[in-house]
């Protein structure tokens, strides 16, 4: 199979080992962990040319490319990393990853726990933060020889790792992306995640975690949760346009089947998920967005939490995520604005909705493009808000 010009092409996963203790926020230890990294492009000679991919709730390491000749999905945002794409890989030297607590091929819940006979950690493996991750991910940049970032970039979640990396390493970045995300969850956001919990945790197949080693898994309680985050990451007016009322059949059954293509829709979409993800895996990941607040630390101002942040900062929202609405990126600027740091803010029109980030929408292309391509337009403008 040919790839495009523009593709990456084949891209071999790699696992790196890390064999020391790991402190997490929770309290408790991991004795070692791997993680699951993939990178695109060539790093030069000074290691000046990094970017840091940071990945969304059920996101993962595989960002670009494909794994083989006859793959037919490529990474998660291919749209965007690649030769002559947004973050070029002909200039770029890009590092994706897959979390900790994750579900591929990094130390997670699947993983086998050193200390329980290597039985899989399930709900043994501890809650985790974003600032455990930024710890992680200090750990491996320093193992690929990467003392600064050119960029740190993130959608949703992975925009709140980017911003606390801005906070917590702050000599360790030159930009920080933060794209359709939040500086803490809402308590609707909340809710929403624990709505999608407690679909998992009440699954007679959960086995209070254990489900591996009853050779099972939660399939309903995942799909439901899937259903109810998917039915959250779009906008009205993208179901609208896709699905609008349309009936599968063309006419009312008068049952509980299927009848409306959205219906289709999701039931399709929440079955392919709970084969690809592990529930404990869920549960961690929301848990590390409800967690996610770098103010708590700060007297509960965001404009304490980013006062010694050193980078420019690129913060992009859409009009129609409704999930995290520009508001909640505006108020990330206003503390940066407070604190006279460099920040370029953009509110995109889209439809697509919270999933906005993952396409390749014209402007938010362009602007991402030019903030990467270097410093020369902005050297004169060191606050922007468009």
């Amino acid at each position: 199979m040919s790839f495009a010009s523009d593709s990456v092409g084949v891209v071999t996963p790699q696992k790196y080992s890390f064999e020391e203790p790991l402190l997490l926020e929770c309290g408790r230890v991991l004795p070692r962990f791997d993680m699951m990294v993939e990178t695109y492009g060539t790093l030069n000679s000074d290691h000046s040319n990094a970017i840091l991919i940071c990945h969304a709730l059920s996101g993962h390491h595989h960002a670009a490319g494909y794994h083989h000749a006859d793959d037919k999905k490529p990474g998660w945002w291919d749209a965007c990393i690649g030769p002559n794409k947004a973050i070029d890989t002909n200039k770029f030297f890009v590092v994706a990853f897959n979390n900790i607590g994750g579900c591929n091929g990094s130390t997670g819940p699947t993983s086998p726990n050193p200390e329980n006979d290597n039985l899989p950690y399930g709900p043994d493996f501890p809650l985790v933060t974003v600032r455990d991750w930024i710890k992680t991910q200090v750990m491996l940049s320093d193992r690929l020889d990467i003392d600064t970032w050119y960029a740190v970039i993130g959608g949703s979640l992975g925009g709140m790792q980017a911003m606390q990396w801005s906070i917590d390493q702050p000599d360790r970045l030159k930009n920080c992306v933060v794209v359709a995300s939040a500086p803490k969850l809402s308590a609707q956001n909340i809710a929403f995640n624990e709505v999608a919990r407690q679909s998992i945790l009440s699954d007679p197949d959960f086995h209070e975690g254990r489900y591996l080693e009853q050779d099972s898994y939660p399939k309903r309680g995942l799909i439901l949760a899937r259903m109810v985050g998917h039915i959250t990451y779009l906008s009205d007016e993208a179901m609208k346009q896709k699905f609008g009322r349309d009936l599968k059949s063309g006419k009312f059954m008068y049952g509980f089947d299927v009848e409306f293509q959205v219906e289709s829709y999701l039931r399709y979409q929440g079955e392919r998920f709970s084969r690809n993800f592990d529930a404990n895996t869920y549960l961690i990941m929301t848990k590390a967005l409800d967690y996610f607040d770098p103010a708590r630390e700060y007297n509960a101002s965001l404009t304490q939490a980013l006062e010694n942040t050193k980078c420019r900062f690129l913060v992009i929202s859409f009009d129609t995520d409704w999930r995290f609405s520009p508001e909640r990126s505006e108020e990330i600027v206003d503390a940066l604005i407070t604190n006279h740091k460099p920040v370029t803010y953009l509110e995109i029109k889209a439809k697509q909705g919270h999933d906005s980030f993952l396409f390749p929408i014209p402007l938010y292309v362009k602007t991402l493009r030019a903030f990467l391509g270097g410093e020369e337009h902005l050297k004169n403008t060191p606050v922007e808000v468009v």
